[in-house]
C-alpha cells in the first residue's frame, strides 16, 4: 500500500490549525464537573454512549497540569463525549467494559510517567510509593501498562480502534534500549497491538483522530497525521519519501548502529523540516511522520481556560501526592530548546517553545483567588523551564532549516531571542494580583539565560524565592557536563554569585540548593570526586541526589547502553554496574555517616588518600564514626535476617521466628527432602 505523502511542508512559524478550525463550545456551555469516571455519572449527564474512553495509570486530577484533564477536556470542548477510566484493573477486561462500547476510540496512556520509572528506582528497587496514586499506594498499575492498557481495550470490545499516547507510548514508538531488562526492544506498536501511537502533546492529534473517525474514515486513513506512529503489514509498502533508519534487528546486534539510530531519530525532531522515519522489524515497517506543529497563544489560551476543577475526582477518599505538588501552579509555557540528553522533555514536547498569553495566565491566577481554600500563595508560575517564557528564534528562514540539538550548548545561539521582559512583566503583574501574596518560582531556572537579564534576577530574588532556591547545576566536570549538554560550572559559580548579591541587596538571607546527578555517561570516580571536593568547598550538603536513569529514547541512554557518543562516535565511560553506582551516589553525600565505608573504598580505588583525614580539606575522617559502624551493622543485619546464616551482632531471633522457620523446612513440597510430600509420590510412580 503506498500511503500519501504528507501535505506541503509548513511555512516557518506556522503552528497547528487544530482547534482554531474546530467548532468549540464556549465556555459556559461546558460541564464544571470533572468527566464521568462511573456509569452512575455517566447517566447524570443523560449519555447512553461515550464517544471516547481514555484510559490512565494516573488518579484523575481535573488539572491543567495534568495529561488526562486536558486532552479530555479539549475534546469535550470540541463537542465529544468522554470518560475517564483511572487505573482499572487490568487483571480482566471488566472495567474496561464499564462505559459500554465507545462509539468512536479507546484513547491509552500508562499516566505522566513512563511506567518503568514510576515503579523502580535507579537500582531497580520497587519504589516505596506512587505520587500519582491515591495515598501514594503501589501496584494501582502494571509494570509496562500501555501494553496491558493497550490488550485489554482489545479483549473488551473487538473492532474498537485503540490509540496508545503518553510519554510511555512517545518514547517507545521505535526500537530503544530498556534499562530494566538490560536489552533492546522493539517498538511498543508491535507489543501493545495498538492502531496507532500519539506521539508528543497530543491535543492537536486527538482532536484530528475524534474528527476524522467521526466522519466515517477508518485508523488507516488517519496515517497522514503529523505526531502519529503507526505499524504496517508485512505485505504493505512504506512511504516512498522516508528516512529509513538501522533495522531493529541490526539496532539490537550492533552497538554502533544503535548510536547511528539515536542521531538519524533526534536530528529529525524540529517539525519544519522533520522526515518521516521508517524502521523494519523483521517484515514489518513502523513509521513515524512527523512532529505535530507547535500551537499558536490563541489555542495554547483555549486549552488552558477550560474550566478544570482544579481537584482530585470526588470519589477519592485518600490524598494524591502530585496535586498537593500541582494544585497552586500555574503553567505559562510548553516546550524546551535546552536540549539535555539526559531529559525527554525537548522529545516529548518540542524545542519550540510556545506560550500562554500574560491575560490567560492572570486570568487563571484570579479564578484560584476565588476559592475559599487558595492560601494565597501561587506554588510555582513556569513549565518545563521557569525562564523560556516567549523565548525564540529571531529568523523564521533558519528555524526551518536548522537540526541544531540545542539552541543553548554548547554556546548560546546568536539567532536565540533570550528577552526576558515579557516574562518579568508577567510575574510582576501576576504577584500584584488582588488575592495573591506570594508568587514562587520553583520550575528549574535555565541560569545561563538568567544571568541575561539582570531585571529578572533582581525581580527572581525579591519576590520570588522564599528562602531557597532549587537549581540545577548536574555536575563540575566539564566532559560530564559537555556529555549532558550543560553549561559549564563557571556559569553555575557566577549565578550562585549574582544571587548572592541580589538577596544582601534586598536585604534576605536566602540559599541556593544544586541538584546533581551521579552516574552520567562520562562520570567516573574522578570526576564524582572533583564533585564532592566542590561541594565540600562551597559548603554544600544535598540533602537529595539524583542516579541517572537511562529512560528510552533519550541520547544519554545510547549513551549508557552503547558507550558511543552517537554524535561524535567517540567512547564515553559508563558506570553500568551496581557496585560503581552506590560508590558514586554516595560521593555526593560523603558526609552522611551511612556513607562512610563507599567514600573510603572510592577514595581508595582512585588513589585519593590525601582526601581521608582529620584535617579541613579531607572529605572524610580518617577512622569510620561510631555512626557509621551502626549503620554498617544495621545493614547486614538487614541483608541477612531470616537466611539460615550466623546473625550479625547478636540479633537472635524470636521463637516465633524459629517456629515459623522449622515449619516452612517441614512443609510439603518447599524443599526437596526424602519425606517431602511431592518426592513420594514420584517414588511410588516409579
Amino acid at each position: 500500500m503506498q500511503l500519501p505523502i504528507l501535505e506541503n511542508r509548513p511555512a516557518p512559524g506556522e503552528t497547528a490549525r487544530e482547534l482554531l478550525a474546530l467548532p468549540v463550545l464556549d465556555r459556559d456551555a461546558i460541564s464544571s464537573k470533572p468527566l464521568p469516571m462511573t456509569r452512575a455519572e455517566m447517566r447524570e449527564r443523560q449519555w447512553d454512549e461515550v464517544d471516547v474512553v481514555f484510559v490512565t495509570g494516573d488518579a484523575y486530577v481535573d488539572h491543567p497540569s495534568m495529561a488526562m484533564a486536558i486532552l479530555g477536556r479539549v475534546l469535550e470542548a470540541a463537542g465529544y463525549r468522554v470518560a475517564i477510566l483511572s487505573q482499572p484493573n487490568w487483571k480482566s477486561c471488566d472495567d474496561w467494559r464499564r462505559f459500554g462500547r465507545p462509539r468512536l476510540f479507546f484513547a491509552i496512556s500508562a499516566g505522566n510517567m513512563d511506567s518503568m520509572i514510576n515503579h523502580y528506582t535507579a537500582n531497580k528497587k520497587v519504589r516505596n510509593s506512587d505520587a500519582y496514586s491515591p495515598g501514594g499506594r503501589i501496584g494501582l498499575r502494571p509494570d509496562r501498562a500501555t501494553l496491558s492498557y493497550c490488550q485489554r481495550a482489545r479483549e473488551a470490545y473487538k473492532g474498537v480502534p485503540v490509540i496508545a499516547g503518553g510519554v510511555e507510548a512517545s518514547l517507545r514508538r521505535l526500537a530503544h534500549y530498556d534499562y530494566w531488562s538490560d536489552k533492546v526492544r522493539r517498538s511498543i506498536l508491535l507489543d501493545c497491538k495498538a492502531d496507532l501511537v500519539a506521539y508528543g502533546m497530543g491535543e492537536d492529534s486527538i482532536i484530528e483522530i475524534a474528527r476524522r473517525l467521526d466522519g466515517g474514515e477508518t485508523v488507516k486513513d488517519l496515517r497522514d497525521l503529523r505526531g502519529i506512529a503507526y505499524a504496517m503489514g508485512a505485505s504493505e509498502t512504506p512511504p516512498s519519501d522516508a528516512l529509513v533508519l538501522p533495522s531493529f534487528a541490526e539496532v539490537r546486534e550492533d552497538r554502533l548502529l544503535f548510536a547511528e539510530a539515536t542521531k538519524l531519530i533526534h536530528n529529525e525532531t524540529n517539525p519544519y523540516n522533520a522526515r518521516r522515519l521508517v524502521q523494519y522489524h523483521d517484515r514489518q515497517a513502523v513509521v513515524c511522520n512527523p512532529p505535530p506543529l507547535p500551537v499558536s497563544q490563541e489555542v495554547m489560551d483555549r486549552i488552558y481556560g477550560l474550566p478544570y476543577t482544579r481537584r482530585p475526582h470526588p470519589s477519592y477518599q485518600d490524598p494524591i501526592p502530585a496535586y498537593s505538588t500541582i494544585k497552586d501552579s500555574v503553567t505559562i509555557m510548553r516546550g524546551c530548546f535546552g536540549g539535555c540528553t539526559f531529559c525527554s522533555i525537548t522529545a516529548h514536547q518540542g524545542r519550540i517553545i510556545q506560550s500562554r498569553s500574560k491575560e490567560s495566565v492572570v486570568n487563571e491566577i484570579q479564578q484560584m483567588t476565588d476559592d475559599p481554600k487558595f492560601s494565597g500563595t501561587v506554588s510555582d508560575i513556569g513549565g518545563p523551564t521557569a525562564n523560556m517564557y516567549e523565548m525564540k528564534c529571531t529568523d523564521p528562514k533558519v528555524e526551518a532549516v536548522c537540526r541544531r540539538q540545542s539552541c543553548v550548548h554548547p554556546t548560546i545561539c546568536k539567532l536565540l531571542g533570550t528577552d526576558h521582559a515579557p516574562l518579568v512583566q508577567l510575574m510582576k503583574e501576576a504577584r500584584e494580583t488582588p488575592g495573591v501574596k506570594k508568587v514562587m518560582v520553583a520550575s528549574g531556572i535555565r541560569m545561563d539565560l538568567a544571568r541575561r537579564s539582570p531585571e529578572y534576577m533582581r525581580d527572581l530574588v525579591r519576590h520570588h524565592v522564599g528562602g531557597h532556591l532549587k537549581v540545577a547545576p548536574e555536575h563540575t566536570d566539564p566532559d560530564v557536563l559537555d556529555k549532558m549538554r550543560k553549561p559549564s560550572n563557571d556559569d553555575f559559580e557566577e549565578f550562585t554569585e549574582e544571587f548572592k548579591k541580589e538577596s544582601a541587596k534586598a536585604g534576605k538571607k536566602q540559599y541556593i540548593v544544586p541538584y546533581f546527578i551521579a552516574s552520567h555517561p562520562g562520570s567516573d570516580l574522578d570526576s564524582m570526586i572533583h564533585l564532592a571536593v566542590f561541594l565540600k568547598q562551597n559548603g554544600y550538603r544535598p540533602d537529595q541526589v539524583q542516579d541517572f536513569i537511562p529512560a528510552p529514547f533519550d541520547v544519554a541512554t545510547a549513551m549508557y547502553y552503547t558507550g558511543i557518543d552517537p554524535f561524535t562516535k567517540k567512547p564515553v565511560h559508563v558506570a553500568r554496574h551496581l557496585r560503581d553506582r552506590k560508590l558514586q551516589r554516595a560521593l555526593m553525600q560523603f558526609f552522611k555517616p551511612e556513607n562512610y565505608f563507599e567514600v573510603r573504598k572510592a577514595l581508595e580505588q582512585a588513589g585519593r588518600q590525601d582526601l581521608i583525614g582529620n584535617d579541613c580539606d579531607s572529605l572524610i575522617p580518617a577512622a569510620a564514626p561510631p555512626e557509621a559502624l551502626r549503620a554498617r551493622r544495621k545493614d547486614a543485619n538487614a541483608r541477612f535476617s531470616g537466611q539460615y546464616v550466623h546473625q550479625v551482632d547478636g540479633d537472635k531471633p524470636t521463637n516465633k521466628q524459629r517456629r515459623n522457620r522449622k515449619q516452612s523446612r517441614n512443609a510439603p513440597g518447599n524443599s526437596y527432602r526424602p519425606r517431602s510430600t511431592k518426592n513420594s509420590g514420584k517414588r511410588k510412580k516409579r
